[in-house]
């Protein structure tokens, strides 16, 4: 671990009052030390994990930390504040910060060693020694886990060993837990919470074995301790893999965090589950559905609506990069040699190596390579989010089929959710012992694609092709009002909640459009796009004509997103949403409401996903589009000011009240 901490990146006096000046303090101490090479998109990087779900931890610890291109080597930073940071931990501010950077593409060796930190936080002696540190050099030793080990006195080693005999004598088996813990960046929470349980276990008597789901590797439980295994317990923020192999046990479904605060707590309701014989129906997302709590836990689990988001969530994220490689090849393809070059020859018969065309050709047939995969891809992947593997072959063939009878995008939603339904339905059936093994690879595939095909061919495929075919005349349609009216929704969910839910849906609907792109759906995805670029560049315009409104984090948070909202990355302006979420927010939301409904007015269009200003050449209207840009900046822009304005305005005017000094001094304050 000498390589992730030393002493230049240890501060025992952070002076920092907030969450993003404390990451910030210690981000600049990874840059001198040549670990990270953009300090503000490495900080965006940080508030975008932050947003997802806070770092604070019982016990007065803050982990901050990320996945980014930005480090170029695994990297630990430790702070520790006298005065208290807020971190979102429920028993109240961090004294011990630790800022945890991983490349892009880390290798296990490093993720492994941060695990390893992870499971320390969890060890009263060690956050203590940390506390009591005098010497950075020292405390990077202590963190790097170079202090001398300590051999257990001999009576205690008597008594464990009495203990054990005690217990062999009495022929009583220990009750065993095993566990699953996992969190969405995968470095700290994952290994935390499996220390915590491991603890809590030894603490209770009781035997708990943990698989971690994190980024230092998936090393699956034997199937024997499984088998062995009274209840189980999943602590995770992302969706177990292989939840199969849990079926017929008592569960506990909580939340990653619940893992870290609470384990003795999930410990006891796993043992009362066990005794009233209550089992789950593992082959569902679910889980259990009576232990949740406020952190992300099984509650949410439990919300059908929370669920349905997830699985179609899922099946858009692996469709999108498929929509951004199809649509920019064919958006070049068209810029180099005109609309036409839709209908030209096969290149694989007639390509020459000197003609434009050729190559206009070329793009245009690979994009459309790519863009054929689309519906297939989501309905495989959402089935995929309901039931894992088995339901990939199923969700295909029925994404395969939607194109077949003209369902499109719609057509593909509904074969992903039948898919992974039929999936978990089959899984739910008991089977002899001999027939598991095939099940996943034969049975379920054969038996679910049948299915799926029957009822995409014969039943639900025509209604939703009618639907489809309406909503398509819909939006080809769409034009003055009733264009502006779409624009301006598309634009307030966009902005709302900048990268959530509302955000998802929107840019959803306008990536499902290019599946099978029209003229209504082409200015769909302009106006998303355009809507959400505004709440960055707002906050960085704002930064820059009234610095006064914001604090030196903010100012420097402003001058990343411009380059952030000319990416078409929305999420940079969470920062400042959650700093004064009742004046940005609004600000920004009117803003992208102008701006979609100006890029629908104005009839721009865009192939293309993603990519900010940086496609602006292969937009329809690119001026035009610039100038709805423009306008919902300036929007919100001026909202933010003159609130933020009106806010600082009032206790200034309560000072001039009372004051006693001169005319001058009353202009001063004024100014």
């Amino acid at each position: 671990m000498s390589e992730l901490i030393t002493a230049e990146l240890v501060d025992l006096d952070l002076s920092a009052t907030t969450k993003d000046a404390a990451a910030r303090s210690l981000a600049e101490r990874m840059v001198a030390a040549h670990r990270v090479t953009d300090l503000d998109g490495f900080l965006a990087d940080v508030a975008a994990r932050e947003a997802q779900m806070p770092t604070g931890l019982d016990g007065g610890i803050g982990i901050p930390h990320c996945r980014s291109e930005h480090v170029n080597a695994p990297t630990l930073a430790f702070g520790r504040s006298a005065a208290g940071i807020d971190f979102g931990a429920a028993d109240g501010p961090a004294d011990l910060i630790f800022l945890i950077a991983a490349p892009a593409g880390a290798d296990d060796d490093h993720l492994t060693i941060l695990s390893g930190l992870a499971r320390r936080l969890m060890d009263p002696e060690f956050t203590a020694a940390l506390r009591a540190g005098s010497d950075p050099a020292a405390v990077a030793a202590l963190i790097r886990g170079e202090e001398p080990a300590e051999e257990p006195a001999p009576e205690e080693e008597e008594a464990e060993d009495t203990e054990s005999e005690t217990a062999e004598a009495a022929g009583s088996a220990p009750f065993r837990i095993v566990a699953v813990t996992s969190c969405p960046t995968g470095i700290a929470h994952t290994y935390m919470a499996a220390e915590s349980l491991t603890a809590a276990g030894r603490a209770e008597g009781v035997e708990v074995t943990v698989e971690t789901q994190g980024s230092a590797g998936f090393k699956k439980l034997d199937a024997g301790v499984i088998a062995a295994a009274d209840a189980v317990i999943w602590a995770h923020d992302v969706e177990v893999r292989e939840k199969a192999r849990f079926r017929g046990k008592p569960l506990v479904d909580v939340g990653v965090k619940a893992g870290i605060n609470r384990p003795a707590e999930l410990i006891a309701e796993a043992r009362r589950k066990a005794e009233r014989g209550e089992i789950a129906a593992v082959s569902e997302a679910d889980g259990d559905k009576g232990s949740g709590d406020g952190d992300g836990s099984g509650a949410d689990h439990a919300h059908f609506g929370v669920r349905l988001r997830t699985y179609l969530m899922s099946g858009v994220s692996y469709m999108v990069p498929f929509v951004a490689a199809g649509g920019l090849l064919i958006a070049l393809s068209f810029a180099i040699g005109g609309y036409e070059i839709a209908s030209a020859k096969s290149v694989a018969d007639h390509f020459v190596w000197g003609e434009a065309d050729s190559w206009a050709a070329l793009l245009n047939q690979i994009g459309s390579a790519a863009f054929a995969f689309l519906v297939p891809v989501l309905a495989g992947y959402i089935a995929y989010g309901m039931a894992d593997r088995p339901a990939l072959v199923p969700g295909f063939v029925g994404g395969s089929i939607a194109l077949t009878v003209n369902a499109g995008f719609l057509g593909g939603l509904v074969a992903g959710l039948l898919a992974g339904a039929v999936v978990m339905a089959i899984q739910r059936v008991p089977v002899h012992a001999t027939l598991r093994g095939i099940m996943p690879v034969l049975v379920i595939p054969l038996i679910a694609s049948a299915v799926v095909g029957f009822l995409m061919f014969i039943v639900v495929g025509k209604p939703i092709a009618s639907l489809q075919n309406a909503l398509t005349d819909w939006l080809n349609g769409l034009s003055g009002s009733n264009a502006v009216i779409l624009g301006v929704v598309l634009g307030l969910m966009m902005c709302f909640d900048m990268g959530g839910p509302l955000n998802k849906v929107a840019y959803a609907f306008a990536v499902g459009g290019l599946a099978d792109p029209t003229d209504g759906s082409l200015k769909v995805m302009a106006a998303v796009m355009a809507a959400g670029m505004v709440p960055p560049l707002a906050m960085a315009l704002a930064t820059t004509v009234r610095k006064k409104l914001f604090t030196k984090t903010e100012r420097e948070n402003g001058r990343a997103a411009w380059v952030l909202g000319a990416s078409f990355i929305t999420e940079g302006a969470i920062p400042f949403a959650a700093a004064d979420p009742l004046r940005v927010i609004p600000s920004v939301m009117a803003g992208g409401a102008v701006t979609g409904a100006l890029s629908m007015a104005f009839g721009a269009t865009l192939r293309a996903p993603h990519g900010g200003v940086f496609v602006v050449p292969l937009i329809g209207e690119p001026f035009l589009y610039l100038l709805a840009i423009a306008a919902g900046t300036l929007v919100a822009t001026a909202l933010v000011v003159l609130l933020k304005g009106a806010r600082r305005a009032a206790p200034d005017a309560a000072g001039e009240a009372g004051a006693t000094g001169s005319d001058d001094s009353r202009v001063t304050v004024a100014a």
